[in-house]
């Protein structure tokens, strides 16, 4: 898959773990860890801005595309 999911290394830098994400962004552990792996078909923009509001980032600190 082309898009690269980085939200781990996100975390990893705010020293934030999933279950404390969850909290704060409002998202299930089940849907959160789907898009952590990279598993997730689609993201809503809400979704992304939630997010990138509690992680202090970018869509692009989130996201990557590699050839």
């Amino acid at each position: 898959m082309p898009i690269v999911v980085n939200l781990d290394v996100m975390m990893a830098k705010r020293k934030m773990s999933l279950n404390e994400l969850s909290e704060k962004v409002g998202l299930t552990l089940s849907n959160l860890s789907i898009l952590k792996t990279g598993k997730a078909k689609a993201v809503r923009f809400s979704t992304l801005e939630a997010i990138c509001e509690v992680l202090e980032c970018q869509p692009g600190d989130i996201l990557e595309f590699v050839e």
